[in-house]
């Protein structure tokens, strides 16, 4: 049984770390307020865009533009995988981790990755897969100019033929407590052919509206080269807010349970060192009761002598 001094010395360790868990929360509550309300101002809009981009891919024909291009047959893909710079947060960086790698595994061809975020890249490092450009530092909300560098390497992928498709690997923040790792293609800007089980478990799906179709002014070539692109960023600025908003949801709830197991963890210890006091006490009672006990004896026998 450990001693009352070392019970102590526990509980004073475990108080620090509660505080230090209680100060993380309360960060991560204030982020995940300034995230949330970043990517919901964004969702409508980032979600109109991209059903317009998909049945624009539709009703269009895909020689008008490089991005519109189906390369046939689908040797090689690029997965722009988004997860968090720190710890900290349960199994958020885990999950979206592990989904990447089911779907690269069960889309069942060669696959590389743009690392967003260090915990990522740390991960697909040691795992020994092909990293081809990685991003980390973003700001707790990123701002729109932070989002090009990712999108135009992910572009020049493609355009340059060493990606045949580029999927996006996020996390959607639908509440404080549930967050749910997804798959969305980004690359042809085309309406998605859900082929195998692993297409229908992750990736994200898009309403087909029914148009027949498109007038445009000028005129195609213009509208497309100007709107395909930024369109595309767009979508990757999305995905990156409602990825960082999950990572700050799921930290606040990982630091508000340590911190809930910090202060029930206190109680027990202190009930333990309470235990340790108590029986300190009782044994130094029963040595200086033994010991009066022994002075009375040894008193009786020098007075019969």
């Amino acid at each position: 049984m450990a001693t009352a001094r070392e019970i102590r010395r526990r509980i004073q360790s475990v108080r620090n770390l509660g505080q230090v868990t209680r100060a993380l929360q309360a960060v991560a509550a204030s982020n995940v307020r300034k995230a949330q309300a970043a990517a919901l101002a964004t969702r409508a809009y980032a979600s109109a865009a991209w059903e317009v981009i998909v049945n624009l891919g539709a009703a269009t024909d895909e020689k008008l533009h490089p991005l519109l291009t189906r390369h046939l047959p689908v040797e090689r893909v690029l997965l722009v995988l988004i997860s968090g710079d720190r710890g900290l947060c349960g199994a958020y960086n885990n999950n979206i981790v592990r989904t990447a790698l089911d779907f690269a595994r069960k889309r069942g061809v060669a696959t590389c990755y743009i690392a967003v975020g260090r915990r990522g890249r740390d991960l697909l490092w040691r795992m020994g897969e092909k990293i081809v450009a990685e991003f980390c530092g973003l700001s707790a909300v990123p701002g729109i100019v932070d989002v090009p560098p990712i999108a135009r390497t992910a572009i020049e992928e493609f355009l340059s033929g060493r990606a045949d498709e580029v999927y996006v690997a996020r996390t959607n923040f639908i509440n404080l407590l549930v967050q749910k790792p997804v798959v969305q293609r980004l690359l042809p800007l085309r309406p998605t052919e859900f082929e195998t089980q692993a297409m229908l478990e992750y990736l994200v799906r898009v309403p087909l509206a029914r148009v027949t179709e498109y007038i445009y002014e000028p005129d195609v070539s213009t509208i497309l080269e100007t709107v395909l692109p930024r369109f595309t960023e767009l979508q990757l600025y999305q995905a990156v807010l409602e990825a960082h908003a999950s990572e700050y949801a799921a930290r606040m709830v990982a630091m508000r349970n340590a911190t809930d197991n910090a202060v029930a963890l206190v109680e027990e210890l202190t009930l333990d060192y309470n235990k340790a006091r108590q029986h300190s006490i009782t044994t130094e009672l029963l040595d200086i009761a033994g010991g009066a006990e022994a002075l009375t004896r040894i008193g009786g026998n020098y007075s019969a002598d």
